[in-house]
Formats: structure tokens, C-alpha cells, sequence
């Protein structure tokens, strides 16, 4: 554990809260990508596997916990509480897309070719792109209200704070995991016209606007 990480972890947390307060505060999931979601509750549930096979500290099995029922919760909300608001019209990426490679990598690209390994293996290669339907949604429509583009930008920090959280351990450890770096640093960089963008517009009180 180190700030980096703690800070990293808290960004995530903020991101979801975000999104849960936006969708039960409005009464609606619109403008949000019910395929990213689902693919983010793919990541967590292959990722948490082994919630029943290990402990390694109280605050990992609560971060676990509060990343998988957050998620659900998510889902539920988009899917069945408010699924008169959601816009699949617009949620039109084929997710088929990003998990078939995914899985296929963590087929032929992992550190141990066991049952968890792999599936964490996948988690890390498919949460690398799971954001894609969202970002696309939000190019296909042109714009974003605020607090939506406020949960991607805490999203994003996320990861970049994850990038310092590596290089951190990398010279105080000197503790490395390749998969894992390559997958976030990808991610990162899907994240940055979002990220030039929210600083330039959404910060100075303007509506965030994407090419269509």
C-alpha cells in the first residue's frame, strides 16, 4: 500500500459513487453505457474469484466486496429499475469485440496457466478497454452532461494514479508486473482526449462536446 494506490483506489470509489448518485438522483441512466457497465462487472467478478480462496487484508476484501455489489447495483439500476430510460439506441458497440480478445490473450499471455490466474489474466486485459463503450457512446451522441464526464475523468485518474502506484513500487520494491502495466498504461491512453478535453471545457463551466 502506498499513496498512490490509496489514492488510485479512493478515485475509483469516487467514480462510482458518482455514477450511482447520478442515475438514482435524476431517476435516469441516460448518457450512460450499460455495455461498459456489464463489462465492468465481468472484470470484477473474474478478478474477485478469489474472495473464497484467499485473505490477504481487510481493507482488499472490503474494496473487493464494495467493487462487485456497486457494479450489480449498477446494473440493476440501468437494466431494470430505470430501463425505461436507457438509451440502447445510442449503446451500440459490440462488446463481442473487446471480450473475445481478451480472453484469447489471457489464453496465450499470463503469468501461470491456472483456472484464477487466467481469469484474472482477462480481467486485466478486458478492463484495459471496457470504458470503450462508454467513450463511444458519448462520441456517437456528441456531448456529455457534467457529472457524467465527471465519473469518466475520476475513472481515468484511476488508472493514471495506478501507472505512479507501479513505477513507485518498481523503485522501492523493486516489484513489477508487465501484464498489468501495459493493460493500464493502454487504458490510460484511451482516457487522454477525454482527459484535454474535461480540462479545456468541462472545468471552465462548459458542456463537454466530442466529434460524432
Amino acid at each position: 500500500m502506498n499513496i498512490f494506490r490509496l489514492t488510485g483506489d479512493l478515485s475509483h470509489l469516487i467514480a462510482i459513487i458518482i455514477l450511482l448518485q447520478k442515475i438514482w438522483h435524476t431517476r435516469s441512466c441516460a448518457g450512460i453505457s450499460g455495455k461498459s457497465q456489464l463489462l465492468f462487472a465481468l472484470v470484477y467478478t473474474t478478478r474477485y474469484l478469489d474472495l473464497v480462496s484467499s485473505y490477504v487484508s481487510l481493507y482488499n476484501t472490503v474494496m473487493k466486496f464494495v467493487f462487485l455489489a456497486t457494479s450489480y447495483a449498477t446494473i440493476y439500476l440501468i437494466y431494470i429499475k430505470f430501463k425505461a430510460t436507457y438509451d440502447h439506441n445510442q449503446d451500440t458497440f459490440r462488446i463481442l469485440l473487446l471480450i473475445v480478445p481478451a480472453v484469447a490473450l489471457a489464453l496465450l499471455i499470463n503469468h501461470d496457466f491456472t483456472f484464477l490466474e487466467v481469469l484474472w489474466t482477462f480481467s486485466i486485459y478486458l478492463e484495459s478497454v471496457a470504458i470503450l463503450p462508454q467513450l463511444f457512446m458519448v462520441s456517437k451522441t456528441g456531448e456529455a452532461e457534467s457529472i457524467t464526464s465527471h465519473y469518466l475523468f475520476a475513472l481515468g485518474s484511476y488508472r493514471a494514479l495506478y501507472i505512479f502506484n507501479w513505477i513507485y513500487r518498481y523503485v522501492t520494491e523493486s516489484h513489477y508486473d508487465l501484464i498489468a502495466i501495459v493493460a493500464g498504461v493502454v487504458q490510460t491512453v484511451l482516457y487522454c482526449d477525454f482527459f484535454y478535453l474535461y480540462i479545456t471545457r468541462v472545468l471552465k463551466g462548459k458542456k463537454l462536446q466530442l466529434p460524432a
